[in-house]
């Protein structure tokens, strides 16, 4: 019997300026909780950033803020392995090998695709969106993930994932785990607060519908002020006939750890206006300290860049040793030692 914790890996694309609270509650905060009972890898996806063309150096700049949101936010490099894609060469190499098993029709039925192919037209579509998913999953299988923490979107991602293993293992013998979906239980959905029946996303999301982390106080208040609520004024969670107000509840409980029901009697009597300004000061109150925290590692770049070369060293100490199982099941020759 192995003792060692399961392990799981996830990431998340360095794509705008700041992470949102639906980045933050749907994900990362469980980023940091996962640190205390798995083997943890995450990693800042900035391969996958450039599927949809991009500006140089406004990725190098969003890479390290997203790194430095992530410690700020709790993710602890002595507790887990933190680092960047692209330092770490063996994502590429074994997303090739994949690709060279994975068919033509099966990658063209992934809905994400699609649906990002559908906006900008196929044509203008890349063949690095078209491959996005056997990237990702070789960002998985690299590290021998027992499980990974999906979202309902990437549930497909994983699947393939799962189907490329198998494959792999069948043709070539048994070289990967085969991971499960880590579905987390009580994961706040946040959703858009223009549009509280859509989820809170950088990329579908009109700017007054997100919250970001790293913005001015002053400025999440005035969103959340004018949030969408809905007909009535009573104060009630009910996410199919008041979705506005119930997500302004489930940020508000999940922020500050009161439960749903308390903060519905608490709010017996008040109206809508009260519990927008009391959740605006809330947000406040989280995002400040970790304002502060992202500074603080953005003003030390070295001090940033040198923890994430530590976090790529730990990473390719993992995934070179699966890469070089891959390469040699699959008959690439060995190179010569001391070459």
């Amino acid at each position: 019997m192995s003792d060692r914790r399961p392990r799981v890996l996830s990431g998340i694309q360095p794509t705008a300026d700041s992470f949102h609270l639906g980045n933050y509650l749907g994900a990362v905060r469980n980023w940091v909780a996962m640190q205390e009972t798995h083997d943890t890898f995450y990693c800042v996806v900035d391969l996958h950033a450039i599927t949809a063309g991009h500006d140089p150096a406004l990725l190098r700049q969003r890479t390290r803020v997203s790194a430095a949101q992530l410690l700020a936010l709790g993710l602890d490099p002595d507790r887990c392995t933190l680092f960047v894609q692209s330092q770490v060469p063996e994502h590429a190499q074994l997303a090739w090998v994949l690709g060279c098993i994975t068919g033509f029709g099966e990658a063209s039925r992934m809905t994400q695709f699609k649906d990002k192919a559908g906006k900008q037209g196929a044509d203008r579509a890349s063949v690095g969106l078209f491959t996005y998913p056997v990237l990702q999953a070789a960002d998985i299988l690299l590290y021998q993930a027992d499980a990974v923490p999906v979202g309902e979107d990437q549930r497909q991602h994983l699947e393939l994932t799962r189907d490329l293993a198998q494959r792999f293992n069948t043709l070539y013998g048994k070289t990967f785990t085969v991971p499960e979906p880590f579905i987390v239980k009580d994961t706040a959905k946040i959703t858009d607060l223009q549009d509280p029946t859509a989820k809170m996303s950088k990329s579908a999301s009109s700017p007054n519908g997100i919250v970001d982390l790293l913005e001015d106080p002053a400025r999440s208040a005035k969103k959340i002020r004018s949030a969408v609520t809905d007909t009535g004024r009573e104060i009630a969670y009910d996410p199919t006939t008041k979705p506005g107000v119930s997500n302004l509840l489930t940020i508000y409980s999940a922020l500050t750890g009161r439960s749903l029901s308390d903060l519905v009697s608490g709010y017996a009597g008040k109206g809508y206006g009260d519990l927008k300004k009391d959740l605006a000061e809330v947000v406040a109150e989280f995002v400040r300290p970790v304002q502060e925290r992202t500074k603080a590692y953005l003003d030390e770049p070295g001090h940033l860049d040198k923890v994430l070369a530590i976090g790529a060293e730990k990473a390719r100490a993992v995934s070179s040793v699966t890469l070089r199982t891959a390469y040699q099941r699959i008959g690439f020759l060995a190179p010569a030692s001391g070459a």
